[in-house]
């Protein structure tokens, strides 16, 4: 896996099926990890993460999550996804449609 584009040396990610860009129909598969390291941003779409291995936290609506390797959790589209591992974490993710092409934005990285 590669560190994603930008200054996020602990967060590596590759696509499997398609690259999340402009207009999507079908879902998009990825694998990633968090290496003490905690991400953000804005869900135009849907993503729900099954978690490999490690432990993952997300935060979305107020409401937080812990998962552990065979759990899973989704980030409802709309709003913000805060994921963090205070260790590690490696995961598959399943976005969901995107037929408007909306963006992804608000995004923040944080070594913890």
């Amino acid at each position: 896996m590669k560190p994603l584009k930008g200054d996020w040396g602990r967060l590596s990610c590759r696509f499997i099926n398609a690259h999340p860009e402009g207009r999507w129909s079908d879902f998009i598969l990825s694998e990633w990890e968090l290496k003490a390291c905690a991400w953000e941003d804005f869900h135009p779409h849907s993503e729900t993460a099954f978690v490999l291995e490690g432990e993952l936290h997300i935060e979305s609506q107020g409401k937080t999550v812990i998962l552990k390797p065979g759990d899973s959790a989704r980030v409802n589209p709309g709003g913000i996804g805060r994921y963090w591992a205070p260790v590690y974490a490696r995961m598959v993710t399943i976005y969901g449609p995107n037929p408007d092409g909306v963006e992804s934005h608000s995004f923040r990285y944080e070594e913890l």
